[in-house]
């Protein structure tokens, strides 16, 4: 131990305890306070206040405006950054009792940034997710989600990722050329969900349909063992109406 210093007495940092007591005082005031009344509300001397409220607003947690003090956007980005946890958290429980309820690996994607983003599975030890062994983002040709999520973008933007990502054989199941790609787009713009037979993964079988988030492309999709291949058809079914129930509405939280 360091200072005298025990699990269960941990050295705290006076200054740091100070700032954060700070920071929840201006928190609590929607409209700003001035350095008076945060001095006052906190119990803290007013040279300390008005030093700590000085490198606050250096460092972008707080912001000065006409004489008060408000939250800034360094604040801002870690209230943020904490409630997409909260909501990624949420969602991911969501899928859980759909993949309970499906028996399957149930999965939440969206298209961001010019990119393929898996941003939610279901944690079923019962039914795996398939284990990402080439990256997903440069593979969206191969697998249920990426041609749901290619089937939603325009011309160009379509173009303009399959030049980044040209089209690659995973398995001796992959689609092979471009045509043959655009080809299984169309038809799951058609019939509004995508399915794949073990071209991403041997052994493994996946659907996926889009999903309405706004602007974002975005999808939900589930796995089955491929000697389950006679399921997977209801499994998307029931996956729809599900997604029509709730799902959609929690993705969407998160998307934004």
């Amino acid at each position: 131990m360091v200072n005298g210093e025990s699990a269960s007495h941990p050295t705290l940092i006076g200054s740091v305890q100070r700032a954060l007591r700070l920071l929840e005082a201006v928190a609590a005031h929607a409209d700003g306070a001035p350095a008076k009344q945060l001095a006052r509300e906190t119990g803290l001397p007013l040279p300390t206040t008005y030093h700590l409220l000085r490198t606050l607003t250096h460092e972008g947690y707080l912001q000065r405006e006409n004489g008060v003090f408000v939250i800034g956007a360094a604040a801002e980005a870690i209230g943020q950054a904490g409630a997409r946890r909260r909501q990624r958290a949420q969602i991911s429980e969501a899928l859980a009792v759909a993949g309970r309820k499906l028996s399957a690996a149930v999965y939440f994607a969206v298209y961001r940034e010019g990119e393929v983003e898996v941003v939610a599975v279901a944690d079923n030890p019962d039914r795996p997710p398939v284990e990402e062994w080439v990256d997903f983002r440069t593979t969206a040709h191969a697998h249920a989600i990426g041609q749901c999520l290619l089937a939603q973008l325009d011309e160009a933007s379509r173009k303009e990722h399959l030049s980044r990502h040209p089209l690659q054989s995973i398995t001796p199941f992959s689609l092979r050329s471009e045509d043959d790609l655009l080809r299984r787009l169309d038809t799951v713009r058609r019939g509004q969900a995508a399915f794949e037979h073990q071209e991403y993964a041997l052994g493994t079988v996946c659907s996926a349909i889009p999903i309405q988030v706004g602007a974002v492309a975005a999808s939900l999709a589930v796995s089955l063992p491929a000697n389950e291949l006679h399921r997977l058809r209801s499994v998307t079914d029931r996956l729809r109406k599900m997604a029509e129930a709730t799902l959609t509405t929690l993705a969407f939280s998160i998307s934004i």
